[in-house]
Parts: structure tokens; sequence; C-alpha cells
């Protein structure tokens, strides 16, 4: 459940950084490893604790 909190906040934070033309780069890159951990996460078939 904790995983999904963060790729919500991480999404939020993208978008508002999408809009204000903040943050640059580094939100995409936080972006991408919230995206790739829940892939990880859903391929591997974990659940989150």
């Amino acid at each position: 459940m904790m995983i999904y909190t963060l790729i919500s906040l991480l999404l939020l934070f993208w978008l508002i950084g999408l809009v204000a033309n903040v943050g640059g780069g580094f939100i995409h890159a936080l972006l991408v490893l919230a995206l790739a951990v829940f892939l990880i996460n859903l391929l591997t078939g974990r659940t989150a604790v």
C-alpha cells in the first residue's frame, strides 16, 4: 500500500512540476524510478507491506 502512496505523490509532484515548469529533469527521473519500482513489484508478484 505504501508503494502506491509513493507513486501517487510522485505523479502529483510531476504534474505540478510540468505545469509550473519547476524541477526540470529531477522530477522526471523520480517518476521513472517510481514507475520502474511499480513494474518490478507487479511482475514479481510481491505485495507491499
